[in-house]
């Protein structure tokens, strides 16, 4: 090969390796924000603990408690297409949840948590599958913000999704959950990316 042709193949590279670079390099979008906050009242956390039930968020969603309201899992938004006021799309969200059974000494964990604006559930993949499980829905008291309204939001009472309270029991060996059991609360907001 000669100079010509090599210097010519050299700053194609440059050239094309410039081009694909600039739209990253130039991308000024702000990402998806916001969090799904799931509420554990006293009586919930009460009725677990005595039933050998314990559950933990897991790194990048975090918990904290109050002696009025309960204990609190926040997990973190990380993407989504949701447009709650239209019950559409997914909110993709960090962390997890760690379910234990100190009486059966069996323990759970689920990733990929996500809620979904259509069917209203925090759902998450239990660790080792690849199905997601509805664990928590809103049931009552539900209300969320009007379209066009950032952030987008939804807060109303959690319950034990009847899938998420069939799973739990068989993974932990236990028959604590049900369908339908009340929670607590579940607290949404999302701003899509821009």
């Amino acid at each position: 090969m000669n100079r010509t042709a090599v210097r010519s193949l050299a700053a194609a590279t440059a050239l094309a390796a410039t081009a694909f670079a600039l739209p990253a390099a130039s991308a000024t979008g702000t990402p998806a924000s916001g969090s799904v906050a799931l509420v554990a009242t006293n009586a919930f956390l009460t009725q677990a603990l005595q039933s050998g039930i314990a559950a933990v968020p897991l790194p990048t969603a975090t918990g904290s408690y109050d002696s009025t309201s309960g204990a609190t899992a926040t997990f973190p938004v990380t993407g989504g297409n949701a447009v709650l006021p239209r019950f559409y799309g997914t909110i993709t969200l960090g962390g997890g949840l760690l379910f234990a059974d100190g009486f059966t000494g069996k323990v759970v964990c689920f990733h990929q948590v996500s809620f979904g604006g259509d069917t209203q559930a925090l759902t998450a993949v239990p660790d080792g599958g690849t199905t997601p499980v509805a664990l928590f829905d809103l049931s009552d008291n539900v209300v969320g913000s009007g379209v066009g309204v950032t952030p987008q939001t939804l807060t109303g009472d959690a319950a034990v999704d009847a899938a998420g309270a069939a799973y739990l029991d068989k993974a932990l060996g236990t028959s604590f959950f049900t369908a339908g059991q009340a929670v607590g609360t579940l607290n949404v907001a999302f701003t899509p990316a821009a």
